[in-house]
């Protein structure tokens, strides 16, 4: 979300906070009007505003102010308060209580729970066997709720509670803006059609008596009542709140031309009331349309939100029962079938399958997990049935953090979005100043323009060189005020943005802020980690080698053998690497660890040792050609342990840890991309060295302690300037993310929220940052795209309007064509490619 603090010396002080849904804030003109009225209130601290959920936190002294003196604010400002949420310590669950069937069931129902302490506010729902419930969650939790219905005799079939809950009203919200929004467009479109037909008869075959009176009736709901009446509402309050908003251009474009019109029952003159309904309806159609692009622009978190499970098969008391997710608390034992989603975040604690973590990592091919692993919530089991034990449930899991950071992207600010903004804000006022001085200067020049008309006249088939100079000034300042689009101007930045994320959050490439988007198409440098980032983190099994009468597969089983009585990293990667090959392992006896030099065992009555030299120089073994062999593998890096079976050297065995997959191509294409790549790592030169050259890195600095890569990345910054990201695990590297100018936190599966970071990874992929920095310019494009192409829109269409080009029908139909064009512009975002060949 976006913010702006107001007083930062609130924070001192006690405060609460709400979230109003507010449904008709969908743009960020729309936004800036409300924070603009919330902040003439004394008390009120920090504001942030979403337009992709519509809604807007405040912070606010409780003291000074009310939540409802909150809502009174939004609605000066010409917007409608859906809803209140979360004042001070205040929770919400809603209940669904299938027997609760009439008014007198919901009646019991509610005396019951308000019998509770802590109950703040209760609202019952027959059509839908609802009940809502804000309770101060320090006294009473929803369980107790839960438990209060049963009591009274009623069956409690589902408990939707916290941030779940919150995400699912503000898709109902959508959906209840969006059923009104089409109610109001078809009661203003059904007399307008009519108002159409009967025109052309009027005006180009036959008059039909009684013309006036027909249009002045039919448009009367379409531009008062139900079509028109929120427009004029809107319009009131905003101006007495002297926050001007896009309803007040419509409003005074379409009540002047019906009352206009109205004076040709009493003086023979052109009517305009077909212009006022055509103006209303055509503004109606552009926010249905509007309203529904922008929500296939936040389409992807709509879809997080619906992934995730509904209910739980849990363990209690070895019986299994099926719980809403709400239900869960950590410690839970869930039992997940094949086909199944894993109802919340935890860890395997029996069991062996395949699961597609697609949600997670953008890859669709599902990856092996057993016991021990972590799982992540809303992840799909393909095959046997596991036993989870639940780690993380609510507002901690990895869905609700993903939830989190999108809407705190798409709901952030880009650094070139800050003067657009200000300019926005004075942008219908000057609209007005506009259109009142094209009304005076038609009124008093309008000889001086007519030549003007008259050129228009040759090719655009509205314009009248011989109208009155009131009708030619009425006309014009009309076509002025309707053709004004704020509403473009502030789509402009948010529907990019809401794609852009939500892009990268089904990719698990999660960009925090719109800063993070700027700064990060700018990159010259990017910083690599090495262990966990160009490698894979952990050591694997890398050569085998023979000497004498021994072949590989001896040597690997007789120090796997030995080796799996250790507990060391490096033994397991032996063991590991045996087994892969599917080699037995045989049990040793007499296994004896000997300190810095290696292990030793019993295997078919032979002592076999795996070690360094000094291990079998101490037992009189000659290396042979082993030496050399063992020489060269070290130079690369690799871990190497010599093998002897009886009083022979058998071979080595060597281990590494590898480079992921795709390093070296993802590192390719960054160098496509213009980007010099350094990695800073805290191994030896040599190893450090060996790495670079595999990869191909352009420079590398080694023997760098986890202090020292902050003093790097601000060595390099002031080399190559404010263009360094810094790629680490987000953990051990969290000072330089934070030094850097983009700070990228890779393979940080379920714990997401990593707060040094700019950007997170949720897998392991080097690629995932190319796509992040291809997702970063462009999303940027399409943003400069939109401000270009909206304020080109507004500074030519309103000068044409002026000079009276346009016909004030045809300005309200190019109205809406710009807010539209510039979300279809965004929607095209979806084109872009950014994966990465890892070949």
């Amino acid at each position: 979300m976006s913010g702006e603090t107001k007083d930062a010396g609130l924070r001192e002080k006690t405060t609460s906070s709400v979230s109003l849904t507010i449904p008709g804030m969908g743009s960020d003109h729309c936004a800036g009007i409300v924070r603009t009225s919330l902040e003439r209130l004394d008390g009120v601290g920090e504001i942030k505003t979403s337009i992709a959920a519509h809604r807007a936190r405040v912070t606010f002294d409780p003291a000074s102010l009310s939540p409802d003196d909150l809502k009174s604010a939004v609605e000066r400002a010409g917007y409608e308060v859906e809803d209140i949420e979360g004042a001070g310590g205040t929770k919400q669950v809603r209940l669904t209580v299938p027997g609760m069937g009439s008014d007198h069931c919901a009646g019991i129902v509610a005396e019951s729970v308000r019998r509770l302490p802590g109950i703040e506010g209760l609202d019952t729902s027959i059509s839908n066997h609802r009940v809502r419930v804000s309770f101060d969650g320090s006294r009473v939790d929803a369980q107790a709720i839960r438990k209060a219905i049963e009591r009274a005799g009623y069956e409690v079939d589902a408990v939707e509670e916290g941030q779940e809950q919150d995400q699912a009203s503000e898709g109902a919200s959508e959906e209840r803006h969006l059923a009104r929004a089409w109610k109001r467009l078809w009661i203003a479109a059904v007399p307008t059609t009519l108002i159409m037909v009967l025109m052309g008869p009027h005006m180009f075959w036959q008059p039909i008596p009684g013309y006036l009176a027909i249009i002045a009736v039919l448009a009367f709901p379409v531009v008062f009542l139900f079509g028109g009446w929120a427009t004029h509402v809107s319009a009131w309050r905003s101006l007495t709140n002297r926050t001007a908003n896009m309803d007040v251009l419509i409003s005074m474009g379409s009540l002047p031309p019906y009352l206009i019109g109205l004076a040709g029952f009493v003086w023979p003159m052109t009517s305009f009331i077909e212009m006022a309904a055509t103006i209303m309806t055509f503004h109606l159609v552009g926010r249905y349309l509007e309203t529904r692009a922008k929500g296939r622009a936040s389409e992807a978190i709509k879809r997080l939100i619906t992934m995730g499970a509904k209910t739980a098969s849990v363990l209690r008391d070895g019986e299994e029962v099926e719980l809403a997710v709400a239900e869960l608390q950590p410690g839970d034992v869930m039992v997940v079938r094949p086909g199944a989603k894993v109802p919340t975040d935890g860890e395997i604690i029996e069991g062996n399958s395949h699961l597609d973590e697609s949600i997670a990592t953008g890859e669709s091919v599902p990856g092996e997990k057993g016991q021990g692993d972590a799982v992540i919530g809303a992840t799909i089991n393909k095959e046997g049935v596991l036993k989870v034990r639940a780690t993380r449930v609510g507002a901690d899991t990895f869905l609700s953090q993903v939830i989190n950071l999108v809407e705190e992207a798409q709901s952030s600010k880009v650094p070139i979005q800050e003067l657009a903004d200000r300019l926005t804000g004075y942008f219908v006022p000057a609209v007005l100043i506009i259109a009142l001085v094209t009304f005076g200067v038609w009124l008093a020049f309008a000889d001086t323009l007519r030549p003007v008309l008259e050129w228009g006249a040759g090719f655009l088939p509205w314009v009248d060189p011989q109208i009155s100079p009131l009708m030619g000034a009425i006309l014009e300042m009309i076509a002025v005020l309707v053709i004004a689009c704020p509403c473009a101007l502030g789509l402009a930045t948010p529907t990019a943005l809401m794609v852009g994320s939500g892009m990268g959050a089904e990719r698990g490439v999660l960009i925090r802020s719109g800063e993070a988007i700027q700064t990060l198409k700018d990159i010259k440098v990017v910083v690599l980690d090495k262990t966990g980032t160009i490698t894979k983190g952990k050591p694997e099994l890398t050569d085998v080698v023979a000497t004498g009468a021994f072949d590989e597969e001896m040597v690997l089983r007789a120090a796997a053998a030995v080796e799996a009585g250790s507990e060391h990293p490096l033994a397991q990667a032996i063991v590991t690497g045996a087994r892969d090959r599917e080699l037995d392992v045989p049990e040793v006896t007499q296994f004896k660890s000997l300190t810095a030099r290696g292990v030793q065992g019993e295997l078919d009555r032979k002592t076999v040792r795996v070690g360094s030299r000094r291990l079998l120089e101490e037992a009189g073994i000659s290396l042979g050609d082993l030496d050399t062999r063992l020489t060269d593998l070290e130079t690369e890096g690799k871990t190497a342990m010599l093998v002897a079976i009886g009083e022979e050297a058998a071979g080595l065995v060597a281990v590494a840890d590898t480079i992921k997959e795709d390093s070296k191509a993802a590192i390719a294409k960054m160098h496509e991309l213009g980007i010099h790549v350094v990695m800073v790592t805290g191994d030896n030169e040599r190893t450090a060295r060996h790495v670079a050259r595999q990869v191909g890195l352009d420079e590398v600095k080694a023997g760098v302690l986890p202090e020292g890569k902050v003093e790097a990345i601000r060595e390099l910054q002031r080399e190559h300037g404010d263009h360094v990201a810094m790629v680490g695990d987000g953990i051990n590297d969290a000072p330089a993310l934070k030094q850097a100018n983009v700070g990228i936190a890779i393979g940080a599966g379920a714990d997401v929220a990593i707060e040094a970071a700019d950007v997170t990874l949720v897998t392991g992929e080097l690629s995932r940052v190319v796509e992040a920095i291809r997702l970063s310019k462009a999303t940027f494009r399409k943003i400069v795209e939109n401000l270009f192409w909206a304020w080109f829109y507004n500074l030519a269409a309103i000068p044409i309007a002026a000079l009276g080009l346009l016909h004030p029908m045809i300005g309200v139909i190019a109205m809406t064509a710009s807010s539209l064009s510039v979300i279809g512009n965004s929607l095209l975002l979806k084109r872009a490619k950014l994966g990465v060949d890892k070949s």
